[in-house]
């Protein structure tokens, strides 16, 4: 079977906007990509909520995606492909971090995918880079993510940037879906939905 981790924070989790309750298996994205898939692929969802890139919280803390990639390859290998969706949490005020650093942070964690040896015959999986939307108007979060709606708008741009240098496949979710207007975050159900099969529709086009 062609097995894909799935890499990210409460998107990926499933967080329901303006609660922190949980959307089902089927309607988180992942689990979308799943059923469009079907037989011949499985889905290992790895969302966890606050992920950063690289940074550790202060505040909340174990919420480097850095840290925590290499082991969780190793413990779900072999793997085919990687898709790692993270960002959104680097631009919370307590990080002070450009939208520059913030790319950067995805293209380390690359890095590691890409000199592990997690892949099928002790090779390196295949990554696949994806944008997080821009944040929407802030209703919940307006502390924390001070600052962030103007940030996450050029993370498209610097995350192409980085796809190109690190030599990984990249796909833009803001081209498809938009944040939730609850609370400016997270995602709702249609918005899983879509991004769920548009994925799944870019991993049939890698595969052809």
């Amino acid at each position: 079977m062609y097995k894909i981790l799935c890499y990210g924070d409460s998107n990926t989790w499933g967080c329901k906007p303006g609660t922190q309750k949980r959307h089902e298996r089927e309607k988180r994205w992942a689990g979308v990509m799943e059923n469009e898939l079907r037989d011949d692929y499985q889905v290992v969802e790895e969302g966890l909520n606050g992920r950063t890139t690289v940074w550790e919280d202060p505040i909340e803390g174990y919420k480097s995606g850095k840290n925590y990639l290499l082991p969780c390859l190793e413990t779900h290998k072999p793997i085919d492909m990687v898709i790692i969706m993270l960002g959104t949490n680097d631009l919370k005020a307590r990080f002070s971090v450009t939208a520059y650093d913030v790319a950067e942070g995805a293209g380390t964690l690359v890095d590691v995918v890409s000199k592990s040896e997690a892949g099928k015959d002790e090779g390196a999986p295949e990554t696949l880079l994806i944008v997080p939307p821009p944040i929407a108007e802030l209703t919940e979060y307006k502390d924390p993510f001070r600052g962030a709606r103007e940030k996450s708008r050029k993370l498209s741009e610097e995350f192409k940037r980085v796809s190109t240098e690190h030599e990984c496949h990249l796909l833009d979710a803001g081209e498809h879906i938009n944040s939730s207007s609850k609370d400016g975050v997270h995602l709702e159900p249609s918005e899983h939905r879509k991004l769920g099969q548009v994925v799944a529709d870019k991993l049939v086009e890698l595969r052809s």
